[in-house]
């Protein structure tokens, strides 16, 4: 092999295409990655031995077929954002590990265009007992770029992972944040043509969480093609042009990424409702309109708490940064003059989150009687992801006199 073709060899190693000359670049009007049918089928051993003599009397291990992913096919575009969702073992990580050539698919064709460069897994690509600068120069020799290559990224990799004097460390005494952001470094300065993500800067702290999506907002103005796998929808929604959704290894919905986050959600809330077995936001009031064990005088009685979409249909789940509104429904016995609505908002686990009342927002409601509907807007959801509970409470103008308390309504 001569020179150049070790070089073209070395442009086209890890793109995960069967031709190891792979051109640098798409031919006009091809997509980037193109993945054609593919499956990837790993064995699970049960019973394997555990010894030279286990393995004579008891034979080889038996073993089970378990699709990781079936029949996918879908195209990246040049330049685009492309995202992967769906619950854990869904198939997601195993066809970017397919996409990068680190597994060939059982079935099926993956091309690849273009220098790829991958951040899969923490560590990935490390040798633990070398520098990390040392580590720098060996990820780059094996995405393809020279000594003299790496040597005028190197500045700018220590910069951007600030590691300062540790990249002269041995890697292996680095916490999980330092091998992310020294992994994420190196693959964002060698110039891809295509960069793979598998949700790993999430372990990253704010501030290089923040650094490293201006980033990728710029890789995307520079027209890098990226695919990322993640669990955070919003990401999705924020810096995707497409998305797919895998379910069990099978492509259910590839289109664009908001559409595919919108149908993602729809199956989540409707296993979630199913898995119920009362719907979480319904309550009905007992037949005298005060229940013993609610405290208050009953004057007032919620029969209803619900968290609702712009298009008033009730949801189980919303996404940090998407508007919400909180719908109550309540009936009163008689005439109440400008009563206190109060929402308390805790984590599953019981704390205090925070709270919503009209007194506390100047809200005047005048003189309510019988069945009533408030909704509470909220403009931008602001709670981190989790389990969240919706308790109400209902009291007079002047504290006097507590009407109903509706613990974990919803």
């Amino acid at each position: 092999m001569d020179s150049r073709q070790l070089q073209r060899a070395e442009e086209g190693a890890g793109t995960g295409s069967s031709d190891p000359f792979a051109e640098r670049t798409s031919p006009v009007g091809e997509p980037t990655i193109k993945v054609e049918g593919v499956s990837k089928r790993f064995n699970l051993h049960i019973d394997r031995p555990r010894s030279l003599k286990e393995r004579v009397t008891q034979g080889a291990s038996k073993s089970n077929e378990f699709w990781a992913v079936e029949d996918v096919s879908l195209d990246v575009s040049p330049g685009s954002t492309f995202g992967l969702v769906g619950h854990n073992g869904s198939g997601k990580s195993t066809l970017l590990r397919l996409i990068a050539g680190i597994y060939r698919p059982t079935a099926g064709n993956v091309t690849v265009h273009g220098r790829v460069a991958a951040l899969l897994e923490l560590g990935a690509g490390f040798h633990p007992d070398l520098t990390g600068r040392e580590n720098v120069y060996l990820n780059g020799a094996i995405l393809g770029l020279s000594r003299g290559e790496i040597d005028d990224r190197m500045e700018s990799i220590i910069e951007f992972s600030g590691l300062g004097d540790f990249v002269d460390s041995p890697v292996k005494i680095y916490s999980s944040g330092m091998y992310v952001r020294l992994g994420f470094a190196v693959a964002v300065n060698v110039d891809p043509d295509v960069l793979l993500i598998d949700e790993v800067v999430a372990v990253g702290d704010e501030d290089f969480q923040r650094q490293c999506f201006d980033h990728l907002h710029q890789l995307r103005r520079d027209g890098t093609t990226i695919v990322i796998v993640t669990h955070g929808l919003g990401l999705v929604r924020d810096i995707c042009d497409r998305a797919a959704w895998l379910d069990h290894g099978k492509l259910q919905i590839e289109g664009d990424a908001n559409d595919v986050v919108d149908a993602y959600l729809d199956n989540v809330n409707e296993a979630s409702a199913l898995s119920s077995p009362t719907p979480a936001h319904a309550a009905e009031p007992a037949d005298d309109g005060h229940s013993d064990d609610r405290p208050g005088t009953g004057t007032i009685r919620f029969s209803s708490v619900e968290v609702v979409d712009d298009d008033d249909q009730p949801v189980r789940s919303v996404l940090n940064g998407d508007p919400a509104k909180i719908r109550l429904t309540f009936e009163m016995t008689e005439p109440v003059h400008d009563p206190i609505i109060a929402v308390h908002i805790h984590r599953a686990d019981g704390t205090y989150v925070c709270g919503i009342a009209t007194d506390l927002a100047k809200i005047d409601l005048g003189v309510l009687s019988g069945q009533q509907t408030v909704d509470i807007d909220i403009p931008r959801m602001g709670l981190l992801a989790g389990t969240y509970e919706l308790s109400v409470l209902a009291h007079s103008s002047d504290h006097s006199e507590l009407f109903d308390q509706f613990e974990r309504a919803q």
